[in-house]
């Protein structure tokens, strides 16, 4: 059995990378807005419920993520959000906590022989300037009511410190051991780890199920006053969980500060922060669950308060949906969250359809697709909007609906850098230096130096390099004219013509995202 599964992958992975070579395909008049510079291109690979990983050998599995993140990088992606913590384990060496039954099937048992996928995939990503977060899943510590905890799991240390709801463990987030936990499982991945970012998602307090309640009684009597709670005030059990939760988030900013001050921590939250109402006249114009009031996130405090760095609301509903219409709550959150965050859109593929997934035959975005260019669009159009990400990456990869074909040929028709994140740091690095451009037989040899500096802030991540012909504005914010993002100091161009004249412009990039001063060499090739 396991043979054939593994046939069927390779078959996969091989389809797919033909089509990577396929011609961009065509399409309609109705084509997502021209990315303007520093568009965050972001994806979501999930490993809770995936059983991909545990079917395959140490070196298959390398092989599949090889794969995956060149198909991506190809594919025009320059973020991947990737799940290390899925539910209190760990995709990498942790003396923290337990290996993921995710990765191996049995949580605690280490991949024989022995890798680190994190270190792995960070290599990976950075081979291809792509930005890699650290996803995490902060409380939930079994994602069902079917998973068996290891011996080293923290539930077997401290079942105190957790909380049962609807069969499945939680940390509790109003206990300061629960968030010392998390906070040094952070600390450990930040300081061991050159991750980009640290990402949490949605899973904070869980969403309420009817009849169901979560007890933290013990805890809010215990605290609330400590926390100076108002216990008359009718939401008093409210405030303290998500005063409860903010002192975490604050703590892991300051923690993360702290250690690398470049690594940026960012949170993908329910697509609906407060709806609208007498309470609160001035939350969106839908009637969902909501990300204050349930699951007892306040998003807008961390945001405003400059405690995350970024926020993507999952905004996965339809244009017109009745309950959460995607088009009021791009406007709202374009609104509310501060420039100083960066905003960023959580979209969903499948429900960016214009036919129903259910659809025989199976819908092809190359047919129909304005759902999804309206989607981008209206997201592009949000001033404090500055790009996307796309729930999930395995169906880029797998090109389902043909949406890398989609992408490639629409939204990411044009290549683009990741925004920079200036309220961490404005000080662009150096710019390069003895920029040199010499005729080779291979082509035209375009290489360059960096001022070397022991600054992290300051050093070079990776430079890009723009082209232009003779009489084209020399215009490093028109990113039609990026030609790669490379992390060597040299490539040979062959697509060139004799007798014309090109000019080469070379930018480095630091850790946060800052491009420095251009420098512009011209060559004119000549006839031999």
């Amino acid at each position: 059995m396991k043979k054939i599964l593994y046939l069927i992958l390779a078959g996969l992975l091989m389809a797919s990378a033909t089509n990577l070579s396929a011609k961009r395909l065509k399409f309609g008049a109705a084509s997502a807005t021209t990315p303007t510079k520093g568009e965050f291109r972001g994806t979501w690979i999930q490993t809770a419920f995936q059983d991909r990983y545990m079917r395959l050998k140490p070196d298959e599995c390398k092989a599949y993520m090889k794969q995956m993140i060149e198909m991506l990088a190809d594919a025009g992606f320059n973020a991947v959000l990737f799940q290390v913590r899925p539910e209190g384990d760990a995709f990498y060496q942790s003396a923290l906590e337990p290996w993921s039954r995710f990765l191996t099937g049995k949580q605690g048992v280490a991949p024989t022989p022995l890798w680190d996928p994190l270190a792995y995939l960070i290599t990976l990503c950075h081979q291809h300037q792509m930005e890699f977060h650290a996803w995490i899943n902060p409380y939930r510590m079994t994602a069902s009511k079917f998973t068996v905890v290891a011996d080293n799991h923290l539930y077997r240390q401290h079942p105190e410190w957790f909380v049962r709801y609807e069969d499945r463990l939680y940390l509790n987030p109003a206990l300061p051991e629960c968030r010392t936990h998390v906070r040094e499982v952070v600390k450990d991945i930040v300081t061991r780890y050159d991750v980009d970012a640290i990402h949490i998602d949605d899973y904070f307090y869980p969403y309420p199920v009817p009849g169901k309640t979560f007890d933290d009684r013990q805890a809010f009597e215990t605290y609330a006053p400590v926390m100076k709670i108002d216990m008359a005030d009718a939401d008093a059990l409210g405030n303290f969980r998500r005063r409860s939760v903010s002192i975490l988030m604050k703590s892991l900013h300051d923690d993360i500060r702290d250690i690398k001050p470049w690594v940026r921590f960012g949170i993908s939250p329910f697509g609906i922060y407060r709806n609208a109402s007498a309470d609160y006249p001035e939350g969106s114009a839908t009637q969902g669950t909501q990300c204050y009031n349930d699951l007892y996130a306040d998003i807008l405090q961390w945001a405003r308060n400059g405690w995350i760095d970024y926020v993507i609301p999952q905004l996965y509903w339809e244009i017109g949906h009745p309950v959460a219409d995607y088009t009021t709550l791009v406007r709202w959150w374009n609104d509310h969250v501060p420039a100083t965050c960066h905003l960023y859109i959580g979209q969903s593929i499948e429900r960016s359809l214009d036919d129903p997934k259910e659809h025989r035959p199976t819908p092809d975005l190359t047919l129909k697709h304005s759902h999804f260019s309206n989607k981008l669009n209206q997201a592009a159009e949000g001033k404090n909007i500055r790009g996307n990400c796309f729930w999930y990456a395995y169906q880029v990869v797998e090109n389902q609906y043909h949406v890398r074909d989609f992408l490639l040929a629409d939204a990411f028709s044009q290549p683009t850098v990741a925004p920079a994140f200036t309220q961490l740091d404005a000080v662009a690095p150096e710019k390069v230096q003895h920029l040199n451009i010499g005729m080779t037989q291979q082509g035209l040899r375009v290489s360059w130096q960096y001022v070397v500096t022991d600054d992290p802030m300051q050093r070079p991540r990776y430079f890009c390099v723009y082209k232009f012909r003779k009489g084209e504005k020399v215009d490093v914010t028109d990113c039609s004219h990026l030609l790669l993002r490379t992390a060597h100091t040299s490539f040979t161009d062959a697509d060139y013509t004799r007798s014309r004249q090109y000019t080469y412009v070379v930018t480095s990039v630091d850790a946060v995202g800052n491009e420095s001063v251009p420098v512009k060499k011209s060559f004119k090739v000549k006839i031999r």
